[in-house]
Formats: C-alpha cells, structure tokens, sequence
C-alpha cells in the first residue's frame, strides 16, 4: 500500500464508522490477515489519537460469487470483528450506492450473520437495513449485580443483546451499570450488549446502550433499537399495527435521532426485521503519512501487532 489510503466517515443516527474499500482486493494481502485488521481498527477507530469511531468497516468481494453484491466486515474499535452492526448496514449501504460500489437501488450485503438488505428508507436521509431475524428468544428472566435485581429479555439480532426496561432512562448510570452486564458471567465467555429501555408510549421507547467492542456508551445501536423494539411490542401487547409491520416502533436515541423500526410476527415467529436510521454522510479523507505510517509499521513487524 504505497499510496495514502482513502476512506469516508459517515453517521447512523450518531453511530459513526470508518468505511474502507477493498472489494477487489487492492489494498494488498495485509488486509486479509486479521490481527492486522485489528491493528487497523483499533488505529483508526480510537477517538483522539485516529480517526476517531465507533467501528469500521471493510468492503470486500463476496466469497462466493452471486450470493451477495458486496461483502462487509466489520470491526470494533478494540479490534474484535463483530457478525452485524445495524446503523453501520445503513451507513455501508449509503457508502456502496455513493461510490458505485453496487449497483442498487437495493444493495445484497455479506455479513458475519448471512446476507442482510440495505436500500434508500422513507425519508430525506433515512436508510432502510434488513436484519437477520432475532434467535434465542429469552424473556422474563432474571439477573443480579451487586445489590440490584433485573428482569430481562435476550435475543440474538446478528449479535446477543440484553434489553431491559427502567423507568427514567436520564437517571441512570450507565457507565457503572452498562459494563456489569455486559460482563456478567451468565453471558460468558462473550458477554452481552446492555440495552436500558424506557417505554415512553404505545409504540415508542428511549434506548442507551452500552455496546461491547466500544466498552462504552454509544449514541445509537441499531441491532439493539431493533431488540428492544420488537421485544418491547412483544411484552406489552401493542396493536396489531406494529406487529405486522405496518407501523413502525418509534425508538429515541441517545444521539437526539429516532429510528424507525418495522417487523412482522407470525403467532410467536418473527419476520421481516427491518430498521431505518437517518445516515450522515461526514467527509471523505485520505489517510496522512503519519496514521498510515503507524498501520505499515504493524503491518511490516506482525509480532508488534
């Protein structure tokens, strides 16, 4: 990689992540290795000292051919790869269609969780990015940290989430709570994404999440807005309407945004999930020669890595 390496920053509802292309291969073999793609995320991703963002994400060629239109990976910026990210779909998404990466309108995606759907939502710059049906179904349970008791649901959407509910959202330590379920032995040795849900109204809610591979509060997750919405709808009985997709859930994030959530179910069957984040193009960049120096330094000495 002799030259400055291009990428783009874009935001999904706050969420925000490094994209990067590769689809054919022309980054060099650097970048099919995977610790030193975590040396490049972790560079890239950490707020102050690079780019600064909540993951990145690398186009690739789908490893077989036809099954998608694009493949994505995605990074977190400690470095872990994770299966999905909702908001980074949407932002992937606007990415690919920009850059004439895929043709459109619809964009087939290759993802760690199966093939997910991105298009154009409804909206002056809203994405719609169709997720992988939640598995794992658990609600009602119970947990215990420290001196308080929790009740729970859990549901895998591409990525395990946590939602529980509270009733006033602004009041909650999150940064003392969030990293206690997230670690919790009951969902080890991976560990969880903490989803702290506030029900506002019939087919609205409030979401913080304290999101593994950040280690931190994000100001949106998109797999855990979807969670907690359809989760949500599940446990307090709402309308027919959002239960078969003809009214979005209405989810507030930390960020000020609200995303739009559409699902259907069938009996106890889900179907169809499907979120709308509005997405922020930021800027386009070349990296400079000290970032990228930093990345070719690994890259040339992987016991440093």
């Amino acid at each position: 990689m002799s030259e400055l390496l291009p990428f783009a920053k874009l935001s999904g509802s706050g969420n925000d992540f490094v994209c990067i292309d590769n689809h054919n291969g022309q980054l060099g073999p650097a970048f099919s290795q995977p610790r030193r793609l975590a040396h490049l995320a972790k560079v890239l991703c950490r707020r102050g000292l690079g780019i600064g963002a909540d993951g990145l994400i690398i186009a690739q060629a789908p490893e077989i051919e036809g099954v998608a239109d694009i493949a994505a990976s995605f990074l977190e910026p400690d470095g872990s790869q994770a299966e999905l990210c909702g908001n980074g779909v949407a932002c992937f998404t606007r990415w690919v269609l920009e850059e004439r990466l895929a043709a459109g309108p619809e964009v087939r995606i290759l993802t760690g969780a199966g093939v997910v759907r991105g298009k154009n939502g409804e909206g002056t710059g809203y994405m719609r990015a169709c997720i992988p049906i939640p598995e794992s179904v658990q609600t009602d349970r119970t947990i215990r940290t420290g001196r308080r008791r929790w009740t729970y649901d859990f549901a895998v959407t591409g990525v395990p989430h946590l939602v529980t509910y509270v009733e006033d959202l602004e009041k909650l330590e999150v940064s003392h709570w969030g990293p206690l379920l997230r670690h919790h032995e009951q969902f080890g040795p991976r560990g969880v994404n903490a989803n702290f849900v506030q029900v506002l109204g019939e087919g609205r809610l409030a979401v913080r999440t304290y999101e593994f591979g950040v280690e931190g509060e994000t100001l949106s997750c998109g797999t855990g807005s979807a969670t907690a919405a359809i989760l949500a709808a599940r446990r307090f009985g709402w309308p027919a309407p959002y239960l078969r997709g003809d009214r979005p859930v209405l989810v507030q994030a930390r960020s000020g945004d609200v995303l739009r959530i559409f699902f259907s179910l069938a009996g106890d069957r889900i179907e169809d999930v499907c979120l709308e984040t509005l997405v922020r193009y930021l800027y386009h960049g070349r990296l400079h020669t000290d970032l990228q120096g930093r990345i070719l330094d690994v890259q040339q000495s992987p016991a440093r890595a």
